[in-house]
């Protein structure tokens, strides 16, 4: 029974260390997940804003083109 009294501090110290460690790596492990899905969401955003950014880009030349060819009308 002495010897319980004797190592009790220690093996709850050790225990108290084990499960915080799993704790560490387990909170390791979700930041990892959470990176690896904030990283696929920024490039689907970046290749929406690309194809938003074409969009624009034709309806403009398009515009432009109007505008090339009623200046065109208008000068003849």
């Amino acid at each position: 029974m002495e010897e319980i009294r004797l190592w009790w501090p220690m093996i709850v110290g050790f225990v108290a260390a084990v499960f915080w460690l799993s704790r560490l790596e387990w909170r390791g492990l979700q930041n990892a997940a959470e990176i690896k899905r904030l990283w696929t969401q920024r490039k689907e955003d970046l290749e929406a804003a690309q194809r938003a950014r074409d969009e624009t880009n034709k309806i403009l030349d398009e515009i432009r083109k109007d505008i090339k060819e009623l200046l065109k009308k208008g000068a003849v």
